[in-house]
């Protein structure tokens, strides 16, 4: 199976290349982030202006102009194609345990305002620390636990508003 991933420019221009197309383009690093590029006999200066690699999203500067990028690899075109992308899911507002074990840590009180990815609780699990993160942006609404209490599979731990 080819590697394929779809680019999307400005949200409405949408570009697919495999990774052959990829790795045959003529683009020399001059820094960090500016490269130098030929494509059909004509020049490019091309700077990467701000980069989010997790979501694959990117500021990109073609000589004067300005694109903003998101990059789909095989796996997002395949979830989107079965119906299943992340923007069809819910909004996540209950944090609940992923397994039994012992809260070691509450990391937030209530009326807090989380970022996403911001550490809520750590878990002790078959003596293993695991980190429950905040999924979104959010404030805590309540906190049905407190340090040193066991708690069972899917117990209901935090709700966030």
């Amino acid at each position: 199976m080819d590697k394929n991933y779809k680019v999307k420019v400005n949200g409405d221009v949408e570009l697919e290349f495999d990774l052959n197309e990829i790795q045959n383009l003529d683009a020399q690093p001059l820094s960090d982030k500016k490269y130098h590029v030929l494509k059909e006999n004509k020049s490019f200066k091309a700077e990467v202006v701000q980069s989010d690699f997790l979501n694959r999203k990117y500021t990109v500067k073609i000589n004067s102009n300005t694109y903003e990028v998101d990059i789909a690899n095989e796996l997002d075109l395949l979830i989107e194609e079965m119906g299943l992308s992340l923007g069809n899911a819910q909004m996540v507002n209950d944090i609940k345990a992923p397994m039994p074990g012992l809260i070691l840590e509450v990391n937030v009180k209530e009326g807090d305002e989380v970022k996403e990815g911001d550490y809520l609780l750590v878990l002790e699990a078959m003596k293993m620390e695991n980190a429950l993160t905040a999924p979104r942006d959010a404030v805590i609404k309540s906190i049905s636990i407190e340090k040193g209490q066991t708690v069972e599979k899917n117990q209901l731990l935090i709700e966030m508003e």
